[in-house]
């Protein structure tokens, strides 16, 4: 999962050769914000049925000729010296610059070629040395470019505290920066990182921004915002960040980790996240209503967290710009029909069917009494079951009684957890 910010880098270090213009990086900006809201893909705002969001559409309306300045309308008309003509239009308070409108002729000069918006397009290795140079080398060449130099190299007391900041969200302790800077080994700064990374401080640090996506809060977030106990999620984000666990289980986890075979606690822990949506138990509410809130807040979440893209837009029209319709919204949405709940909850705090979660100590202190009644012999040389499981203890043997105290006071108590789909009440 550490991987996922390099490939996002890497995604937008796609430059072009020098001069050439690229519509998503040069073009697509500038006529996004002065020319699509008149001339774009909202046919109900459309003007002069021209539309500069499609190629074919643009060159058939002679706003564009490709390779050739003097027929492209859209040329005569962003350059006008006449108001009346100028585009974009003096009403809509908006106004290219000089550069902006020297990039769109340059653009029609070298044929006026378009792109799929980029997040739909698979981002190709640009050339560059192979390894961690390689984000290095794209960097510096953009700065020369711009005629700007790298910052001279931080020393080392700033470098360990940004590295402790920005990997666990803490400043570093004194005695680790003490030691980074004592540390002549060549590698002494991946060593740092290193030690950044082992900390189980990387996992909560990671995690903030995770839970913002899902929307996770503790409280239910509609009217009296009452208490929500879903906690053992967030413990099992930070578990996930620090143990490295793989992007395709985390996800497969979080949509469906209920659905898996026979899945283990903590998968049904993750697939808690289907349910931390905001819940109602006001009395006025209608639960219909409510039920189509939570479902299409599903659509909104996933599409915006693993997507990267956002799919509100089409749940009342076809999205303006991004390539999504109305009816792929509910088609999406229908992937999480069967989980069971209610549009409007009875109570404050019953939200369904939940199940008990117990804590890293609990465990191991049940863990430690199973140990233990392995080296008992009850009932004729017989083994109990696991007592993490029994019901009571067995009245012949006195040390399970004692046992069974320690059993009773072991750690907090269990953490409450709703559960995504509809499953039994389970007791752990």
């Amino acid at each position: 999962m550490r991987s996922i910010s390099l490939l996002l880098v890497a995604s937008t270090a796609l430059f072009a050769a020098d001069g050439d213009v690229e519509f998503n990086r040069d073009i697509r900006p500038i006529l996004s914000e002065n020319c699509y809201q008149c001339h774009g893909p909202d046919s109900a705002n459309r003007m002069a049925g021209l539309r500069l969001d499609v190629r074919d559409a643009a060159i058939e309306k002679g706003a564009i000729t490709p390779g050739d300045l003097e027929a492209s309308k859209l040329v005569a008309r962003i350059s006008s010296e006449q108001e009346a003509l100028r585009m974009p239009p003096v009403y809509s308070q908006k106004k290219l610059t000089p550069e902006q409108i020297a990039t769109l002729e340059r653009w029609v000069e070298q044929g006026a070629a378009y792109q799929s918006h980029w997040a739909y397009v698979a981002p190709k290795r640009p050339e560059a040395p192979a390894g961690p140079a390689a984000i290095d080398a794209l960097v510096g060449k953009k700065l020369a470019e711009r005629g700007l130099s790298p910052v001279a190299e931080a020393d080392r007391r700033t470098l360990a505290r940004r590295v402790s900041l920005d990997l666990t969200g803490l400043p570093p302790d004194p005695k680790v920066v003490e030691d980074f800077v004592a540390d002549k080994r060549p590698d002494a700064y991946e060593r740092l990182v290193d030690r950044y990374l082992a900390s189980p401080h990387y996992g909560e640090r990671m995690t903030l921004p995770w839970l913002d996506l899902v929307r996770y809060a503790d409280t239910t977030g509609f009217h009296n915002d009452v208490p929500f106990a879903v906690f053992p999620y967030r413990d099992y984000v930070i578990r996930a960040f620090n143990d490295n666990m793989p992007f395709d289980r985390f996800t497969r986890e979080q949509l469906a980790g209920d659905l898996l075979p026979n899945p283990t606690d903590d998968q049904l822990v993750a697939s808690a996240y289907n349910r931390l949506n905001r819940l109602t138990t006001e009395g006025g509410a209608q639960p219909k209503e409510y039920l189509a809130i939570y479902a299409a807040d599903r659509v909104r979440t996933t599409a915006t967290t693993w997507l990267g893209s956002t799919m509100a837009c089409s749940e009342c029209h076809d999205h303006k710009f991004d390539p999504f319709l109305t009816r792929e919204f509910y088609e999406m949405e229908a992937f999480f029909a069967d989980i069971q709940e209610e549009g409007v909850f009875e109570r404050d705090g019953e939200y369904g069917s939940v199940m008990q979660v117990l804590s890293p100590k609990a465990k191991a202190r049940i863990a430690s009494i199973d140990a233990e009644l392995e080296r008992l012999t009850l009932d004729g040389g017989r083994r109990p079951r696991s007592y993490a499981r029994r019901a009571r203890p067995f009245p012949e043997a006195p040390a399970l009684d004692r046992l069974e105290l320690g059993r009773r006071h072991a750690g907090p108590r269990p953490g409450r957890l709703l559960q995504p789909r509809h499953r039994r009440l389970r007791r752990l």
